[in-house]
């Protein structure tokens, strides 16, 4: 066949198929020029899910009536005129595809009023044949309405789901713009009835938009994150890991205020995670990355979904460190709410404590919710001098709690009792404290083994027979291109042909594993994200395993001093709020919580 243009029509429809996948990317692309324009108020329409009408509406600064052509003509945009002016795009929209492609494949009408015309402009396209222009009554912005949706183009209408489906898309991005743009009001109906609102006016870090958006739960569990450096900054929100998906439906990544996917970004976050979620699990969260627009290229998918970023390394690392160093503060017992101003008690109270918790020895006999009166004597007096109220029979019929006003009380409270030999009840000053006492101990002794072993290094072990390793030819480059990577994670490995690799040393701790599959594993990632953490990962699950055997097993009884000791441990580590599988170490019953068990007040 010969060589020849293609049709201006056939072209758009060629460059819809890239650009309109569903209603809702054209929702996307029309909402995003509206938000270009400096629109304050977007109200969007929709028919049978956006299949039969679309029709967005704003209040930006519109379009003059002899640039309305121009506008649904294939790359023409008043966002770039240079290539200078492409590397540093900040707006949303740029490429000049999305309202041809729109109008190719739909009955297009744009309607658009500047705020110095005597009245508003029409532009009808149908198929992608442009009609002529015609006055107007419009308020000053723009109304762009969408009808039949690829009403010329039947095999791509046929791929569309049921309308309960493709409104659901819409309102899924929607949602997603709502988070990043408080500032503006979206309105939003569906076959002639309101169906949502965002009001506008807000703050970007108002907990109101959060709590519209994602729910209350999200906003209740949520840790605010802001962080700089190397130029970079990271803010938003991450929920506790506690709060945890079956699905990535509550994962929204930003970077400069757009809306993208990256794989990169979305694996540093698994990894900060790792340590503290269940397997299968999916963290949420809400971040915005802000960078120099320069290093990062946003002209890397049709639609907009994917960017491309110069130090893809750093940005991984960047991003790791600040989510982990904000998951490590997740410990037992913050944001309770301590009555008093005052301190806790004093350091060497809770070092005593700390030193009586030795997981050795018996305790003394006990009942299962029932302390005997030496116990709380002796526990009592080692914090505060205080003794324990009267007693009837060797039971605990009542005592008196230290004045919260003198004294504080830990966020964690203290110890009452052990329940069923599992769980240790304490008494907060805002209500109940529960908490598993394996899972919490078990965290506590993986935290005290990371820490040991960090402070020592990774140790290599020479193998007294170097083993060859067949490898791909990539990762043999990339083994002899990081080697002095390898040898930080305590791999000794060298090149020995285009195929293979010869491994003199590995990591010391991990020395009875299959270490070639490590090392595998280790190469991959330094290929895709130019860095690993396996071998640390496989460290800590080994760590993880020996912390698990180590700590305190069910229906072993504790006595006051242990039981407390534990849950100042607990305050203090890093974590703990969860075990090293992802599992709760604790949970609060607050006061009105148990006078709604028994109708008080009512």
């Amino acid at each position: 066949m010969r060589i020849r243009q293609l049709p201006e029509t056939l072209a758009n429809q060629i460059a819809a198929g890239e650009v309109v996948e569903r209603p809702a990317s054209v929702v996307k692309e029309l909402v995003e020029n509206a938000l270009d324009a400096g629109a304050g108020r977007v109200d969007i329409e929709l028919e049978e899910g956006g299949v039969r009408l679309i029709r967005v509406r704003d209040d930006g600064g519109g379009i003059p009536p002899d640039e309305l052509p121009l506008a649904v003509s294939r790359h023409a945009t008043s966002k770039i005129a240079s290539l200078d002016d492409l590397e540093a795009v900040a707006t949303l929209g740029f490429r000049g595809e999305a309202l041809p492609s729109i109008a190719s494949v739909s009955r297009f009408l744009l309607v658009s009023r500047t705020a110095d015309a005597a009245h508003a402009s029409a532009l009808a396209v149908e198929g992608g044949q442009l009609g002529t222009l015609e006055p107007k009554a419009h308020p000053t912005g723009t109304t762009v309405e969408v009808r039949d949706l690829f009403y010329n183009v039947p095999a791509r209408r046929k791929f569309l789901r049921a309308e309960r489906t493709e409104l659901g898309h819409v309102e899924d991005w929607l949602r997603s713009l709502a988070l990043a743009r408080p500032d503006v009001e979206l309105r939003i109906a569906h076959n002639g009835k309101p169906l949502r609102r965002y009001r506008g006016g807000g703050s970007l870090f108002e907990d109101g938009r959060l709590e519209e958006t994602l729910g209350a739960e999200f906003a209740r569990q949520a840790l605010r994150i802001d962080h700089s450096a190397a130029g970079l900054r990271l803010s938003g929100w991450i929920a506790r890991p506690a709060y945890s998906r079956a699905s990535a439906d509550q994962q929204h990544l930003y970077v400069n205020g757009r809306a993208v996917r990256d794989r990169s970004i979305s694996h540093a976050v698994k990894q900060a995670y790792a340590d503290v979620m269940y397997h299968g699990r999916q963290p949420a969260y809400v971040l915005f990355l802000e960078l120099d627009p320069t290093r990062v290229d946003v002209n890397v998918h049709p639609a907009k979904h994917e960017v491309r970023f110069r130090d893809g390394r750093l940005l991984h690392e960047f991003v790791y460190r600040t989510l982990q160093g904000a998951l490590a503060e997740t410990r037992a017992g913050l944001g309770a709410a301590v009555t008093s101003d005052a301190s806790s008690p004093e350091p060497s109270a809770a070092s005593a404590f700390a030193a009586s918790w030795t997981g050795s020895g018996q305790p003394r006999e006990q009942s299962h919710l029932a302390l005997r009166v030496d116990e709380l004597r002796a526990g009592y007096a080692a914090l505060y001098g205080a003794t324990p109220a009267a007693t009837d029979g060797g039971v605990v019929v009542g005592h008196a709690m230290p004045d919260a006003d003198e004294r504080g009380i830990p966020p964690l409270g203290f110890a009452l009792a052990q329940l069923h030999g599992i769980y240790i009840l304490s008494q907060a000053a805002d209500g109940l404290i529960v908490v598993d006492m394996h899972a919490a101990h078990e965290r506590i002794g993986y935290e005290k083994l990371k820490a040991a072993h960090d402070s020592e290094g990774l140790r290599m072990q020479p193998l007294l027979v170097p083993q060859t390793v067949a490898v791909a030819e990539r990762e043999a480059e990339v083994a002899e291109r990081e080697a002095a990577v390898l040898s930080e994670l305590g791999f000794d490995v060298s090149r020995a042909g285009p195929q293979s690799l010869l491994l003199r040393g590995v990591p010391a701790l991990l020395a009875q594993g299959d270490t070639e599959a490590l090392l595998r594993d280790v190469l991959a990632d330094l290929r895709e994200h130019g860095h690993s953490r396996r071998v640390s990962g496989a460290r800590d699950e080994l760590l993880s395993t020996m912390a698990c055997h180590g700590s305190v097993r069910a229906n072993r009884r504790l006595t006051v001093p242990e039981m407390n000791a534990l849950l100042r441990q607990m305050e203090e580590t890093e974590r703990s709020g969860q075990c090293n599988h992802g599992r709760p170490t604790w949970a609060r019953f607050t006061l009105p919580e148990i006078d709604r068990w028994f109708m008080r007040g009512r």
